[in-house]
């Protein structure tokens, strides 16, 4: 002990101040779910059992499942460009990348509601084929991907930019087309920062309460039943379902996180 303290005395005191962050958000977490737990288990037994609430976490985490998917699907390529080529406006592309991480999420959803309601140009020519974003699970997926693709572009694109790019070259030189060198080489080696940008695509969609209330207040996911419980009942009616979400999102994301990590040292 007294070798390390005397070798990296700076490690040593900023993991005293990052301790303060990180004891903040631990005590902000672990004081409502002891209290749930030490004072109203009952209520927590209550909201486990409600099939509405039930129903509500499953449709939070299969709409952000969804919108997860098709931002990997959309952002994969957008970010392996951005980090391989340099072009004219390129700087603003990743700024509007950018800009659903800056802007109020309430605004994302007003925003979202004038360009996909039926009334709108856009929405109609949806609605003609059965799409429907105002209070269905469309609108719920397009808000959620609005706010977490930016995470999963720029966490992919940082991926990409740590794979050498001559190791793609030797590849092509060794008789693999541009397509086997990228699938074969590049995203093997920037697995890491796709999983990790995919995961919190999909924990930041699940959190997602501003710019879903405004497209799609129904059906109801968790955020938004969570609000509408407190509004109406208070913390009695809102803690426990709270409480039930952060132990099923800690639980999942623990897994998920431990599981890429297998996955790519695999």
């Amino acid at each position: 002990m007294s070798i390390t303290r005397r070798r990296y005395p700076l490690s040593i005191i900023f993991s005293v101040i990052g301790s303060v962050l990180l004891l903040f958000t631990v005590f902000t977490l672990l004081n409502m779910v002891a209290r749930q737990i030490l004072f109203d288990f009952g209520g927590l037994i209550d909201a486990a059992t409600d099939s509405f609430v039930l129903e509500s976490i499953g449709l939070t985490l299969y709409a952000s499942l969804l919108s997860t998917i098709f931002t990997v699907l959309f952002g994969t390529p957008l970010a392996y460009v951005l980090a391989r080529h340099d072009f004219r406006g390129k700087s603003l592309i990743e700024a509007v990348v950018d800009v659903p991480i800056i802007i109020p999420h309430s605004v994302a959803g007003i925003a979202l509601y004038v360009l996909l309601m039926s009334r709108s140009p856009l929405g109609s020519v949806f609605a003609n084929i059965g799409i429907v974003f105002e209070d269905h699970l469309a609108g719920i997926v397009a808000a959620m991907a609005f706010v977490s693709a930016s995470l999963y572009i720029n966490a992919a694109r940082d991926g990409f930019q740590s794979v050498d790019p001559r190791l793609e070259r030797v590849a092509r030189t060794l008789g693999a087309n541009q397509w086997e060198a990228f699938s074969r080489v590049t995203m093997p080696l920037a697995v890491k920062s796709l999983l990790s940008g995919a995961i919190l695509s999909w924990a930041r969609g699940i959190s997602e309460f501003g710019a879903v209330v405004i497209i799609a207040f129904y059906p109801m996911i968790a955020p938004v039943l969570i609000y509408y419980r407190f509004t109406t009942m208070g913390l009695k009616g809102s803690q426990p379902i709270a409480v039930m979400l952060i132990i099923i999102c800690l639980t999942v994301f623990l897994l998920l996180r431990l599981y890429s990590e297998r996955w790519r040292r695999n």
